[in-house]
């Protein structure tokens, strides 16, 4: 734990409640208690919640589960899912960096992930491997582009430049980003200091977990 003080405190310097878990076990119990049966809960993408198993704990009846990854759900059932996610009590998501800054560092492609974070539901929970912890945003973009989106990318079989290349386009210097439809990595956002004191709550799990 005390790897990671720094970051716990400036975590809390900026308004957002910090804390560590050991193992994945102990990160599923902190998530838990940082939730209330009866409210209404959702996600964002994300193989760091389905490697803690939020997913099957979230499913186990004692909460109003908004499921982005039921099955036979139609396109406008997941935009659905996507605007409620504004109203719902916690909001459940990982995030792309954790700098020592005690800032949060997301790439989005439909943008309802970073939407969510920024501004709706009244608690937002991020849980972060250790993997994820970057020293700057320098180092929090670049994550992004040769981690992050690449893997990305090809779970979700987007046939973007970086499914191929194993790192994105602007690496190459001269974009910001590639032109395909299917690009994963649409909107940029930093989220520094908070005016809603404790409403994001961060988990730094000290196990490599997600992309």
């Amino acid at each position: 734990m005390e790897k990671y003080s720094d970051v716990l405190e400036a975590l809390r310097k900026n308004n957002m409640q910090a804390y560590y878990a050991p193992d994945k076990k102990a990160a599923l119990e902190a998530i838990k208690s940082l939730i209330k049966p009866g409210e209404t809960i959702t996600c964002g993408g994300s193989m760091t919640l389905r490697q803690l198993g939020v997913p099957s704990l979230l499913k186990n009846g004692e909460y109003n589960y908004l499921d982005r990854d039921a099955p036979d759900l139609t396109h406008e059932d997941l935009q659905l899912i996507f605007r409620r996610a504004f109203f719902a009590d916690t909001y459940i998501m990982s995030s792309n960096a954790l700098l020592r800054t005690g800032e949060l560092y997301n790439v989005d492609g439909n943008s309802n992930r970073v939407a969510a974070l920024c501004f709706g539901p009244k608690s937002v929970i991020v849980a972060v491997g250790r993997n994820k912890l970057v020293d700057n945003l320098e180092q929090a973009v670049r994550r992004v582009r040769l981690i992050a989106a690449p893997l990305n990318a090809k779970r979700l079989n987007c046939g973007t430049y970086c499914t191929f290349t194993n790192k994105c386009i602007a690496e190459e210097g001269s974009l910001t980003g590639c032109n395909s439809d299917a690009r994963i990595c649409c909107s940029y956002v930093l989220t520094s200091r908070q005016r809603i004191k404790d409403r994001i709550k961060v988990i730094i799990i000290d196990e490599d977990l997600g992309y």
